[in-house]
């Protein structure tokens, strides 16, 4: 049976209407339940929750009034991604904590709410923030860097503070992809004190961060960082290239999801297949859909297979050499 504060929690949101804490305490059963190996009554929470046509998002009531950040919907569920088994504990943790927040703040702790991941593009940094977003039952705020950067002295750094005092207002996972734009090591001798003002202001904007207000920072250059920015995150998870077991379950997830009969076997498709990203995997499933549809879904598909195989391993052989 679930905790008694879950099913507490999960009666007081419901009567009040608060829908994002209602989604915030399903979310949390359905770790319980999963935690106890009940994995039917899991999936059936997790399939209620997505009847309502918004497959796990949230509806944005509070418009961001600025142009500093953009406002996007989340959608995408942390079980749709495949992540490295050390990646996928800690997030479960990072939501746990903010699902049972009060009970943390009752014995004088927060939640964690400062994240970075690193990885080489395409791995799943941005797909990971949303679904953290998604499972907080929060909007995902980004940041917009063209609305960001200023050109004359000061003005980043100011904008950058009515950035932060935006979205403390708001329930949040606020999104800052290519971190190492504003977080470079002050270090270099080829940086301006420009630059150093930024890197010191950022820093004070991120500890003063509410933790109702989670940032999480991706980049594919950790060796440009700050070495202060680095201490600033309690979270510091790598999202690397796919190994030959996920892209062996990526492919089995995507022919389960087209419905296609492809001829050959997921295993064998990952053997055929190298990719540096998932993004590339994905593109490869798009290419092959694409043909398989316009030659015509009754055709052999094995053929269309096979070409594409060859052409994408011409193209990533290019790529590597």
């Amino acid at each position: 049976m679930a905790r008694a504060d879950l099913l507490l929690n999960l009666v007081r949101t419901g009567s009040r209407g608060d829908q994002a804490a209602f989604r915030r305490t399903v979310d949390a059963l359905i770790a319980e339940e999963r935690a106890k190996q009940h994995h039917v009554l899991a999936e059936q929470l997790k399939d209620s929750l997505r009847q309502n046509g918004t497959n796990g998002g949230i509806a944005l009531r509070t418009p961001v009034p600025s142009g500093l950040l953009a406002i996007q919907e989340p959608r995408r569920l942390v079980d749709d991604l495949l992540l490295p088994e050390g990646v996928k504990a800690l997030v479960a943790e990072l939501v746990e904590e903010h699902h049972r927040r009060e009970l943390l703040e009752s014995h004088g702790l927060e939640p964690r709410n400062r994240v970075l991941l690193v990885g080489p593009p395409g791995n799943g940094k941005t797909s990971l923030a949303e679904a953290v977003a998604c499972a907080l039952g929060v909007p995902m705020l980004v940041v917009r860097y063209e609305a960001l950067i200023g050109s004359y002295l000061g003005e980043t750094a100011s904008r950058l503070g009515r950035l932060f005092e935006e979205a403390r207002q708001h329930r949040c996972v606020l999104f800052f992809d290519e971190f190492e734009t504003l977080g470079k090591e002050r270090g270099d001798e080829h940086e301006t004190g420009e630059v150093k003002r930024v890197v010191a202001s950022l820093l004070l904007q991120i500890d003063a961060l509410p933790p109702h207000c989670v940032v999480i920072t991706a980049t594919n250059h950790p060796e440009l960082l700050d070495r202060a920015v680095w201490r600033r995150f309690q979270l510091r998870l790598e999202l690397p290239a796919p190994t030959r077991d996920q892209r062996v379950e990526f492919f089995n997830r995507w022919i389960e999801a087209s419905g296609l009969t492809v001829g050959l076997s997921p295993r064998t498709l990952a053997n055929k297949v190298q990719g540096n990203s998932f993004s590339e995997l994905e593109d490869f499933c798009q290419d092959v859909r694409r043909r398989m549809i316009l030659k015509g879904l009754e055709s052999d598909p094995r053929p269309i297979l096979e070409e594409r195989i060859g052409l994408w391993r011409k193209q990533y052989r290019n790529q590597i050499a």
